[in-house]
This record gives structure tokens, C-alpha cells and sequence, in this order.
């Protein structure tokens, strides 16, 4: 079978597609015929040795795919060959198959397509869990979401509105800003041409935000921490900027300011129980027609390398997906 092999820990440049032997399952585990799978800007740092739960080479990334069970493993009771599924793994998603942990499969409607599930888990996921069980955002309350039009800040935009939210959305340019306005947001600020603090304040009469939805770190940490509300949460979810912010505490006592990290791969591990009810509550969305996954991209499995730098440069909006075998 063909997959995308790291060798070396260099980057997204040393990624080499490969034939590779098929792989098998153990108990508790289904291999999958992968037919998508989604992008993230972690697949850079996991192939520059940068991850929190890193492989040793040789190795593919991807983290999360759809595609149809091949063979079940031992003990596995709840999937069966030829099963829709959308499965989250630890690496190996950029190939033809790959082998999942059946407590991290779940199965994916039939009217959902392939691309669409791939485009799922890990964005979705991330901003329902950082926003319903983690800030424990509010009907009324107001989220501001940075890097508004990438992958996982479409969906924190959706789901903000979905739990009554009003979004303000910022990104670095006006294109970038019409996307997010599509999928919901109330208002917008550019983030590179408008001050934040004071648009911020602006928009909610000088009180600031109540939950900053923040997967981008550097300045716009900091001029998140100045717009904050009293009370206020500011959520963690990454740093595509390329600066981990360092936080003063004396700015959060004065507010009583909350800032919260999200590690979502841990849930499955440390808490499954939350997981799963948010996936039960993600699903039963998607089947309402209230979210859908925004799929800007698709690139064929030899040009997953193209696909994935054009997340690392942020040049893409929504979801980019690569398609593995019709």
C-alpha cells in the first residue's frame, strides 16, 4: 500500500511517498481503508519532532480520517467489515490504510461524505470541548474568536452561535473575514489593519469579552489579556503564530481573569466519557443540518505535502483534506 512516510525529523520537506506493508489489527483495534484524511498544523510539528505525543521514525502523520472497515481485531463487538467509520488516530493517516483503536472510531452517517468526515473530529472537537466543557460559554455571553477562517476557528465560530453566543471574529484580511462572516460570525475586525483592544471594546460598550477563543498565541494573546471582561476566560487552543505567549499574573488577578489550556487528544485517554458526549452532541448536529464541515481543499494522498504546508502558512481557510483512493 502507498503512504506518506517520515524518516527524519526535518519538517514537512523530508516526507516521502512510499510503498509500505499493510498493516494489522490487535485486539480492540480495526484497520481502515482510509478514503480522506484531514489536515492539521500539528501534522508540521509532529514531523519536526515537536509533538506532545511523538513517534519515532519511520512513521506517517494524520490524525484523523473516514473511510470503511477491512478487518476487525479481537474483542471488537461494534463495527464489523465494510462500516462508514471516522477514526482519530495517534499518526498514520496519510496512507491507504491504517489501524485505530475501535474506542476511537465512531460511525459516520451515511449521507456524510468522506471528505466531510475527515474534516470532523479534530477541529469540531476541539472547539465544542473548549467552549461547552471548558469555558463553559454562555446563551448571551460574548466570544471572540482569532484566526477566525482556519480550520478549528470556523468551527468555534459555529458552535458559538449554535450555544447562543455573539461572535466577534478576527483575522488578517478582508477575504478571510467574509468566510467567517458566512458561517455566522455577528462582527469582524482586521486584524491587520484595526486595534484589536479597542475594536473589542467597542463592540461590547467598553465591557470586553467574556470567553477568547485563541489557537494563534502571540500579540494577539496579549491583546486578548487587555479586552478581557472581568470574569473573563481565555482559552489556549495553540500557536499558530509561531509565539507562545508569556503570561503576566498580575493582569489576572486584577480581573479575575481564567486562562485554559485544551489538550484535546488527552480526553480520550484521561476522560473518554466527555469525548463521547461531545461527539453524541456534534453528531446529532450535523444530522440537524446546524453544522457542516467547510472543506476549502482537496489534494490527492502524492500531494499531501503541498496540502500541509498550506495550513502551516495559513494560507487556507476551513479544512484541508486529502483524498486517498475513490
Amino acid at each position: 500500500m502507498k503512504a506518506i512516510v517520515c524518516h527524519e525529523l526535518s519538517g514537512p520537506a523530508a516526507l516521502r511517498l512510499e510503498d509500505v506493508p499493510e498493516p494489522r489489527p490487535g485486539p480492540g483495534q480495526v484497520r481502515v481503508r482510509v478514503r480522506a484524511c484531514g489536515i492539521n498544523f500539528a501534522d508540521s510539528l509532529i514531523t519536526r519532532g515537536q509533538y506532545q505525543m511523538q513517534p519515532d521514525p519511520p512513521f506517517s502523520p494524520g490524525f484523523e480520517v473516514a473511510g470503511e472497515v477491512l478487518e476487525t481485531g479481537e474483542g471488537v463487538t461494534n463495527f464489523r467489515a465494510g462500516d462508514r467509520v471516522i477514526a482519530i488516530t495517534p499518526h498514520g493517516g496519510y496512507a491507504e490504510q491504517v489501524v485505530a483503536n475501535v474506542n476511537r472510531c465512531v460511525a459516520m452517517p451515511a449521507a456524510m461524505p468522506f471528505e466531510q468526515g475527515a474534516a470532523f473530529p479534530v477541529v469540531f472537537g476541539t472547539s465544542h470541548i473548549a467552549l461547552w466543557h471548558r469555558a463553559r460559554l454562555r446563551a448571551g455571553e460574548t466570544l471572540v474568536v482569532h484566526g477566525a477562517s482556519g480550520g478549528v476557528g470556523l468551527t468555534a465560530v459555529a458552535i458559538g452561535k449554535r450555544l447562543g453566543a455573539t461572535v466577534i471574529a478576527t483575522a488578517s484580511s478582508p477575504e478571510k473575514l467574509a468566510v467567517a462572516r458566512e458561517h455566522g460570525a455577528d462582527h469582524l475586525i482586521d486584524t491587520g489593519r484595526e486595534d484589536i483592544r479597542s475594536r473589542i471594546k467597542e463592540l461590547t460598550d467598553g465591557r470586553g469579552a467574556d470567553v477568547v477563543y485563541d489557537p494563534v498565541g502571540g500579540e494577539l494573546f496579549a491583546a486578548s489579556l487587555r479586552s478581557i471582561a472581568f470574569e473573563g476566560r481565555i482559552l489556549v487552543i495553540g500557536f499558530a503564530g509561531g509565539t507562545v505567549p508569556q503570561i503576566p499574573a498580575n493582569h489576572l488577578l486584577v480581573k479575575n481573569v481564567d486562562v485554559i489550556g485544551l489538550n484535546w487528544p488527552a480526553y480520550a485517554e484521561r476522560h473518554p466519557a466527555v469525548m463521547t458526549e461531545s461527539f453524541r452532541t456534534l453528531m446529532d448536529w450535523y444530522l440537524a443540518g446546524a453544522i457542516r464541515p467547510y472543506v476549502s481543499a482537496i489534494y490527492p494522498l502524492e500531494r499531501a505535502v503541498d496540502a500541509l504546508d498550506q495550513v502551516v502558512a495559513r494560507k487556507s481557510s476551513g479544512k484541508v483534506v486529502i483524498a486517498v483512493g475513490g
